[in-house]
């Protein structure tokens, strides 16, 4: 009786929620006055599609370092952030993000085809949508891995839903949509996402793999460390290339024109990209005594991350330091969770929650003002300024993971409590791709599923389908 109430409420609420919501007043784009109009829209919509395209790199490393009984269920997973994460989007988070509120608010900013976009007059609405739409994917899908091989489909499904419209949404709200984060008197800065989308993400990562456990076998008795090698590195370093590839999309779309200064914001990119790789190298060969792939390209990753924040306001060698700190930080922090019995499968948590906290912060210390057109940018201490863009960072940065640990880790606290979060330990080491979808996502001459589990797979088949 209970959940076909909630079946029924909750769709009313939202519909209610739109109908009431004020429309945000649109206006055209001046095409006439604005002669790099549609250049600025060609580029930002070539840039959304690359990031959007990011998603088959997160699916290909997820999968590739989790095992092959998995893989089926860690691409349907990432698949589903584009697919539920872009329609939640679509109808609510969208309108929250960019309604212009200081805090929180709502407006229903759907109009027309060439109604500029809120904070973004040289775009149209639909591009600018597309452009965030990819990112508000990417926050959400950052959590697949770190919960990989145990949390249940529907769970997760739940989660998709929670992330894509209310709580990335929110976060946005407060810095690209014109809150209070842009308002202090020394404005936080995030360029494209080191913090709205990398550090939420993250935190919502490190939170998730918490309470759900750790995988059956990677602690033993004494809790000493059991890894658990992926089934196929070489698709993970390929996503890694996806990734790295996405990431000029990323980084240089999110100037939202086609302006000069996107060549040196790729260039930042590139450069924290490899600084990432050689710290991750030295940090692997110095710690474990050899080059870890899947390290390294998780170094790469974290590179990417941690010069995301200020990709528009650092200068060379400031993406330098910053990447290849980031590269050790990626390494060490894997190393760290397992050390504290944190199992996450891809080392998601230590990429982007990290990385991301990194690169946010030390754009105090390393923001160069003439890095942006004209010298007008801010300063961080190390190029002259004083401590106020550092504080601002800082305040930035818990300010929004404290929002984002405390909704999201209230929510997994929740249906773990109703016994909702994680498969039973029979489905898990069965593998999820039959457990969760009765579909293998290999055959039985690469996988012999029979091994996984003792129970009758023919007869657990039979009762998925009847479902």
């Amino acid at each position: 009786m209970n959940s076909r109430i909630i079946r029924t409420a909750v769709p009313a609420l939202l519909l209610t929620l739109l109908i009431a919501s004020p429309t945000a007043a649109a206006e055209s784009v001046d095409v006439a006055n604005n002669p790099s109009f549609l250049v600025d829209n060609a580029f930002v919509l070539v840039c959304a599609v690359l990031v959007i395209f990011m998603q088959a790199g997160f699916a290909m490393v997820e999968a590739g370092l989790t095992r092959a009984k998995n893989a089926a269920h860690m691409m349907l997973k990432n698949l589903l952030d584009f697919v539920v994460g872009s329609i939640g989007f679509a109808l609510i988070g969208y309108h929250i993000a960019f309604s212009g509120a200081d805090y929180l608010g709502f407006a229903w900013l759907w109009g027309g085809p060439t109604d500029a976009a809120p904070g973004a007059p040289n775009l149209t609405m639909p591009v600018h949508f597309l452009f965030n739409m990819g990112f508000a994917a990417a926050a959400a899908t950052i959590v697949s891995g770190a919960v990989a091989e145990r949390v249940k489909f529907k769970a997760y499904f739940i989660y998709t839903i929670g992330i894509s419209t209310l709580v990335y949404p929110i976060v946005v709200s407060w810095q690209w949509g014109g809150g209070w984060l842009s308002q202090m008197d020394t404005p936080f800065i995030d360029f494209a996402g080191g913090t709205l989308v990398h550090v939420v993400g993250g935190v919502a990562a490190l939170v998730g793999a918490a309470v759900l456990g750790p995988r059956i076998g990677r602690f033993d008795a004494e809790g000493n460390s059991l890894p658990i090698p992926g089934h196929n590195i070489p698709m993970a370093i390929l996503g890694v290339f996806i990734l790295l590839v996405g990431w000029f999309g990323f980084n240089a779309g999110s100037l939202l024109s086609a302006d000069l200064q996107i060549g040196m914001i790729a260039t930042v990119t590139a450069i924290g990209a490899a600084a990432g790789g050689i710290g991750a190298t030295l940090a692997s060969w110095l710690t474990l005594k050899t080059p870890d792939v899947t390290l390294i390209g998780n170094g790469v990753l974290g590179g990417l991350v941690g010069i995301t924040a200020g990709a528009a306001n650092l200068s060379f060698f400031g993406a330098l330091l910053i990447g290849l700190a980031a590269g050790v930080l990626a390494t060490h922090g894997v190393l760290l969770l397992d050390r504290v019995r944190i199992d996450d499968p891809v080392g998601a948590s230590p990429v982007h929650l990290m990385c991301g906290a990194w690169g946010t912060i030390a754009l105090g210390l390393f923001a160069d003002g003439d890095a942006v057109p004209g010298g007008q940018g801010p300063n961080g201490l190390l190029y002259g300024g004083g401590p106020a863009v550092l504080i601002s960072q800082i305040t930035g940065l818990l300010a929004v993971s404290t929002f984002v640990a405390v909704t999201v880790g209230t929510l997994f606290m929740v249906m773990r409590s109703l016994n909702k979060l994680r498969v039973d330990p029979e489905v898990e080491r069965m593998g999820l791709d039959l457990g969760e979808h009765a579909t293998p996502a290999y055959n039985d001459d690469f996988v012999d599923y029979e091994e996984q589990s003792d129970r009758d797979l023919d007869a657990l088949f039979d009762e998925l389908t009847a479902r």
